[in-house]
């Protein structure tokens, strides 16, 4: 003889419930109490697990720049970070580290800038949040044959720029080693090589001295935007 489960409601939707999870919404309807192991284990989850989220979209984009932007304009997208988190969540701590380490520098060292790291601090996320609509637009007319909408090219800059923060930042580190490093003569070849091997993938029906030679003009013309508008706001603003 067959028992009726108990219905329940569920508190995320308010639809109801008579398994364990809201055929809705997919609320689990068994939630344990938080506990300090509890989240050191889910700490240790995200950072270990690279199947989806964060960590795998870091990984695709470290094994296969421009083949996981790729994937997820045509459509597989349920395992990425979706664009715009990626995006904020690396220019975040890119700000967070870069303007630790010009302070650590001034402290330490007697070098670096105090402006310019309270620049970082303040400005340098607002900075390429108001540029990337520029970014995309320089990608999107220098590639304008591939048939990419400007959403689709924005996307791709998006998680583009997302991994190139994080490589930005592990450039600045050697500044410890010297402190008086002009860092952007090595940025700008690592930015041109990572984005180069991108596009290869990304615009991949294209000839290849055609995607370099466009990459150059374009990362070039970009890079000299962002480099005059951040001097020019760090002697203005600070």
């Amino acid at each position: 003889m067959m028992t009726d489960e108990i219905q329940r409601i569920c508190r995320s939707c308010g639809g109801p419930v008579t398994g364990r999870y809201c055929p809705a919404c997919g609320e689990n309807m068994e939630t344990k109490r938080l506990t300090v192991k509890g989240l050191l284990h889910e700490a240790f989850h995200f950072f270990t697990h690279f199947d989806k989220g964060f960590p795998y979209t870091l990984k695709k984009l470290i094994i296969a720049p421009g083949t996981m932007q790729k994937e997820y304009v045509n459509g597989f997208r349920s395992k990425y970070q979706k664009p715009f988190s990626m995006f904020f969540i690396c220019a975040t701590l890119a700000a967070l580290a870069l303007y630790w380490i010009n302070i650590s520098l001034v402290k330490y060292f007697d070098a670096g800038d105090a402006g310019e790291a309270e620049f970082f601090h303040q400005y340098w996320v607002i900075l390429q949040v108001i540029m990337m609509p520029l970014y995309t637009l320089i990608t999107y007319l220098f590639f304008r044959e591939s048939k990419m909408n400007y959403a689709e090219i924005l996307v791709f800059q998006l998680y583009l720029f997302s991994f190139l923060f994080l490589v930005l930042t592990l450039i600045h580190l050697l500044k410890f080693i010297s402190p008086h490093l002009q860092t952007r003569y090595i940025e700008l070849p690592v930015i041109i090589l990572y984005t180069v091997i991108t596009n290869f993938n990304f615009f991949y029906n294209r000839s290849k001295w055609i995607i370099i030679a466009k990459t150059v003009l374009a990362i070039g013309i970009s890079f000299l935007l962002a480099s005059y508008l951040q001097d020019l706001l760090v002697e203005s603003v600070l």
